[in-house]
């Protein structure tokens, strides 16, 4: 069985450059996440699962732990050398982690987990964290009560197929299970707003066409894409003629602790 969903493997293999220039960082209120809900500090081990080019990763480093990065895909883990040179990045998946038992106090899945989330991922997370480590999980999910990107979404949408998707929930479904229960204590949320401030080709083109589902369509279905992108840049009043654009999210981050 191929652990990496198709759409991941040959979108962000694809178009891992504008993924690294369009993605949304994250707010500097995760560094107080960090340090309040998931205990990381100087002297302890973080691992960031399926850290991509590194958007995530950047900013574990400010915490003062050590930082280790584990990505499936060839471009990504590229990108991301090229971003954070000497970050220490490895081949791996979440069902097969290149790491020890035991051996690290916190595992970060950043715009990740819902690609994986499995009770094998979870039981694998629970081997590599140290008793009483932690699990925490950060989407940033696009604010749709703002028109214009509920335009967005409804653009892209239609192509998604049966790429994973935060907004179906269905990454909640291994926690439900018991096994999962004795193995990790109860999901916690804490929400942040934050806005992605960008020019229009950085914000939304740039952002929109990394999105897997979208990268890995031929090329004549993703022109069709970037010019549904432009044309919604060109016309919309709150977009059109505009340099700069401040694109609306919440950052959701939810965290567990290893059971003994």
């Amino acid at each position: 069985m191929n652990e990496v969903h198709d759409a991941a493997q040959r979108g962000f293999e694809a178009e891992a450059g504008r993924y690294a220039r369009g993605r949304p960082e994250y707010p500097d209120g995760l560094l107080d996440w960090l340090r309040d809900d998931l205990a990381l500090a100087p002297g302890r081990t973080a691992l960031d699962l399926g850290a991509g080019t590194g958007k995530f990763t950047s900013l574990l480093t400010r915490s003062g732990a050590t930082v280790l990065a584990v990505e499936p895909v060839a471009s990504m883990r590229a990108e991301l050398a090229r971003r954070l040179p000497g970050a220490q990045a490895f081949e791996g998946t979440a069902q097969h982690m290149p790491v020890p038992d035991g051996a690290i106090d916190v595992v970060i899945c950043a715009q990740a987990f819902h690609w994986f989330a499995s009770e094998a991922a979870l039981a694998e997370i629970h081997r590599v964290l140290k008793p009483g480590g932690r699990l925490g999980l950060v989407w940033n999910v696009r604010d749709e009560s703002v028109d214009w990107m509920a335009k967005v979404t409804a653009i892209i949408t239609p192509h998604e197929g049966d790429a994973p998707r935060f907004y179906k929930g269905d990454w909640r479904r291994p926690f439900e299970s018991a096994d999962v229960g004795r193995q990790f204590s109860p999901l916690q949320c804490r929400v942040l707003r934050y806005e992605h401030v960008g020019a229009p080709e950085e914000v939304v083109l740039n952002r929109f066409l990394s999105v897997s589902f979208i990268a890995a369509l031929d090329d004549a279905r993703k022109a069709e894409v970037a010019a549904s992108l432009r044309a919604l840049i060109d016309s919309h009043p709150d977009l059109r003629g505009k340099q700069a654009l401040a694109a609306p999210y919440r950052t959701e981050a939810y965290w567990c602790e290893r059971r003994p």
